[in-house]
């Protein structure tokens, strides 16, 4: 369990450097896509390890485990991060935010609907 999370940790660590190496070169005071780096790290890390033969099952337990928290919790913590700043940009910004929200509620519960139905 230890190796996935070191794993996971690596990816992430370096996920967030490119993210910010990428918001430097575009000029911007942000970690432009370090979410993204880190998961396509971490994907890329998984199939290499298992390519190698190195997937059994203490490191696949430890990677499946972490690399199910991992989704939710950075997305949660990137989403702080945005309406912070939704916050101090006005009401544009948090329509923009709100609006999606809220028609995904929706669509969610029409599908919810369907699929009840057909059962």
């Amino acid at each position: 369990m230890i190796k996935g999370l070191a794993l996971l940790s690596f990816c992430f660590l370096a996920g967030m450097w490119c993210g910010a190496l990428l918001g430097s070169w575009l000029g911007i005071d942000a970690n432009v896509g370090g979410v993204g780096f880190a998961m396509a790290f971490l994907l890329f890390s998984k199939e290499y390890v298992t390519s190698k033969g190195g997937w059994n099952g203490e490191f696949a337990f430890g990677l499946d485990f972490w690399n199910k928290l991992y989704i939710p919790i950075v997305i949660a913590m990137a989403a702080s991060l945005n309406v912070k700043s939704a916050l101090s940009s006005g009401v544009l910004a948090l329509l923009a935010g709100t609006l999606p929200v809220f028609l995904a509620f929706g669509v969610v519960k029409i599908l919810l609907k369907q699929v009840n139905s057909e059962k």
